[in-house]
Parts: C-alpha cells; structure tokens; sequence
C-alpha cells in the first residue's frame, strides 16, 4: 500500500494588526516553528499551513498598508526559511503567502517545496471574490497557473486555495492532471461558509476520487471582526468521508495517514473519468 502522512496546522493571530506586517510576519513564523517541528517527530511527510498563513486576514480592509506583506516566491523570507525546514526535515511543506511578483502585482499564492528542500512551482488562486468583508480584488490579482499538480517524493498534490473551493471545474482540473491529493487553505469564518465547509469538499473528493485536505484559521482578527474563524481542518478520503478533523477553536497540529491505494480503488469502481462527456459540456467554457 501507498502510504502519505499529512499534517494541517491551522492557528490564530499572534499580533496585534497595529503593528507592521513584516513584525507580523516574523511572529507568525516563529509561532508556526513548534508545531513543524512536532509535525517532524511524528513523520509527517506532506505540511500544509492555512492561507496566507502568516498575516492577518485583511481583506475586510482596503488598505494599503498590506501591499507591504507581499513577498517574493521563492525568494522571500518565509519561503526560504520553509525550503530549509523541508530540507532539514525530508518534508514537503506548501507554503500560502501573499506574493508580489513584480512592483505593485500581487497573487494568492501557495508554493510548494518537495522533501530535498527543491521549489517545485506554486499555485495562484484562481477565482477572487470581492464581496463585504472580503475584497479580497483590491489586493490580489486572479490567477492563471493551468492547474499545476506536483509530483513530490510522497506523491502528487494540487492546491485550491479558500473561495476557489465554490467552483467544481478546478477541482476537477486538478484531478485530471493527475492530483491524488488536494489541499485547500482558507480563511473562512461562520456563518453560511461553516455549512459548506463540511459538504462541497467531501462532495468534490468523492465526484473526482481523490483526497482533499481542508485548513482554516481559528480566531478572531480586530480591528474587522468580521467573524470567527472556526478552524474545522480536516482529511476527507475519495468517498466523501472525513477520517480525520481538528477542533474549532484551537491552534492545533492535524497529523493523519491517507492510503493512496484507494484513489485508483474508488477511481476503478466508479469510472467517473471514463463516463464524463466533456464534448457536450461547452456551454461550460463559451463565455457569459
């Protein structure tokens, strides 16, 4: 059997939003460090941290003081300290940063680092929502990454990042090019999200027969308030059923085994890939 062991780390805010975003930064990597470390001592080979998991979420706002937390991919502080970690620890760590990739163009972004500390490309989040509490338009632009999947040392993964889970045909796009894994970092909070959370990835996992792995922050952020982060991270297998969850509310360190032998297994019985009729499915791709 193909094994993958996964960990998650959702957390809170450690900083007041007062302060500058590369403090932020800095804290919030720190923060992070015990729990790579324990996600080492448990043999963790794939990590995954929340969406631009090392700022606040500060998209309720439309200021731009938070251009000044974009960094550069893979040459930013925060990635080449996560390049070091995956080499250290012969572990591939997904990194969801704030990018700039030129003067005043930023993406969401996720880059992927494999096991020997190699950078094997990221992901920009492809659909970017602009709605009260989120607009999220005024800070990044939407992306065009053609659905990269990553073949690292434990397998291959693909990334969706938060709102991009609301949109199937990504989802779909990933596991054609080849994901046995998804993950999906997000910064959601309660309310008509916290439904969803529990019913479009596992209804996604199970249509295209692979694992998807879910991370959110836990908290509330002042000054917005926008709402609590309700944390809820979790592994859902390719039948639609989530083997393991983290709490609400806490900072926690989500470690679960996956077998990706039931990726081919649950492909096999189902052969949705067999039976899709994309030729009848333009009305999908011709415009408005």
């Amino acid at each position: 059997m193909q094994k993958m062991k996964i960990g998650l780390i959702q957390m809170g805010l450690k900083t007041s939003t007062d302060l500058e975003p590369a403090a932020i930064r800095d804290a919030m990597n720190e923060a992070h460090l015990p729990l790579v470390e324990q996600a080492a001592e448990q043999g963790v080979q794939v990590l995954c941290f929340q969406e631009v998991f090392n700022q606040p979420y500060f998209c309720p706002s439309q200021d731009t003081k938070w251009y000044a937390a974009a960094e550069r991919v893979p040459e930013g502080p925060t990635c080449q300290m996560m390049q070091k970690l995956a080499a250290k620890h012969r572990m591939v760590i997904i990194v969801p940063v704030f990018e700039e990739t030129e003067t005043g163009v930023y993406y969401n972004t996720a880059a992927v680092f494999d096991a020997d500390g190699s950078y094997l490309g990221k992901y920009h989040k492809t659909h970017i929502p602009q709605v009260a509490g989120f607009w999220e338009k005024f800070f990044f632009k939407p992306g065009k990454s053609n659905w990269p999947v990553f073949d690292t040392a434990f397998g291959k993964i693909g990334v969706y990042i938060c709102y991009d889970r609301h949109f199937p045909e990504g989802w779909r796009a990933l596991a054609l090019n080849g994901a046995e894994v998804i993950f999906n970092p997000s910064a959601t909070v309660a309310g008509l999200s916290q439904y969803l959370w529990e019913l479009e990835q596992p209804a996604s996992a199970a249509a295209n027969g692979c694992f998807i792995a879910a991370i959110n922050r836990v908290g509330t952020e002042a000054p917005w308030n926008i709402g609590n982060f309700y944390g809820s991270s979790y592994i859902v297998n390719p039948r639609g059923k989530i083997e393991a969850q983290a709490s609400e509310t806490e900072d926690e360190l989500l470690v679960h085994e996956i077998d990706l032998d039931m990726v081919r297994e649950v492909r096999n019985n189902w052969q949705f890939f067999r039976d899709r009729r994309p030729e009848t499915y333009t009305r999908l791709t011709d415009g408005e």
